[in-house]
């Protein structure tokens, strides 16, 4: 059998090339066909072929009855376990961010459309936040949702709700896409984005985008709306920015992927 060729880095190409395209039936957001794939890849179809049929025969991609390919389920239980393990790794900074704020701290990340949450540490207070890890939202309705649908291009957002519509979680709930879409830009702005008592009533929320993340993530810092006033905002907005720049130095730094 004649030897692999090398990609970058030294790295085999065959190995390189199917995890490119995986990435790439990711970014369409569903589905393509083989003709879409080599288009977006540059590969040849007879490399493309060659390549789709080993992942679909390992359960990674499969096709549709229409004849178009999608992510494979055997890619879930990776995705979930890279996620926890990113969680755990995180836990630290969590750590500190709730002995300098006095609030929960949450983790979560932007997967299939939902906001996972992967990691959380509590405050110290008697009445405080919890919110379970592997609990998944929408993310129109969530702070860290938010922060992080701010950081990607209007086009994948706007498809991304077409997905998934935007069902209320409590009358604050943002529910209207343009309303929406202008806060976003505001998030974007500031720097951060609020809950407002969207996900829990009761509940004020402060979620910052985590930069350089391998994949969409965000910080957060919960609590009861009349302990976490306007006026704590303001004070706590600039660590938790403070923290998710650190995950996000730390991630290049360590080439920790999610």
């Amino acid at each position: 059998m004649a030897a692999e060729k090398n990609g970058r880095d030294g790295g085999v190409q065959s190995l390189q090339r199917a995890f490119e395209l995986l990435e790439h039936l990711a970014d369409t957001g569903g589905e393509a066909s083989l003709s879409e794939l080599a288009t977006l890849s540059g590969l040849p179809m007879p490399t493309i072929h060659r390549l789709i049929r080993t992942l679909v025969d390992l359960g990674y991609v499969r096709q549709n009855t229409n004849r178009r390919y999608a992510l494979g389920a055997r890619l879930i239980r990776l995705g979930e376990n890279a996620s926890m393990q990113f969680g755990s790794w995180a836990r630290p900074l969590l750590a500190e961010l709730v002995d300098e704020v006095g609030e929960t701290a949450n983790l979560a990340v932007l997967e299939r459309d939902e906001v996972v949450y992967v990691a959380q540490v509590p405050s110290k207070h008697s009445m405080r936040m919890f919110t379970e890890v592997g609990r998944r939202l929408l993310p129109h309705g969530t702070g860290v949702g938010k922060a992080m649908l701010a950081h990607l291009p209007s086009d994948d957002v706007t498809a991304l709700l077409a997905r998934t519509g935007m069902p209320s979680y409590t009358e604050h709930t943002f529910t209207d896409e343009d309303a929406l879409l202008r806060e976003l830009a505001k998030i974007a702005q500031q720097g951060y984005a609020l809950d407002e008592a969207e996900q829990e009533l009761g509940v004020r929320c402060v979620a910052v985008a985590v930069p350089g993340a391998p994949v969409p993530a965000a910080v957060s810092v919960s609590g009861p709306s009349g302990r976490l006033t306007m006026e704590a905002v303001e004070r706590i907005a600039p660590v938790v920015q403070r923290i998710a720049n650190s995950l996000g130095s730390n991630l290049s730094k360590d080439g920790v992927t999610v």
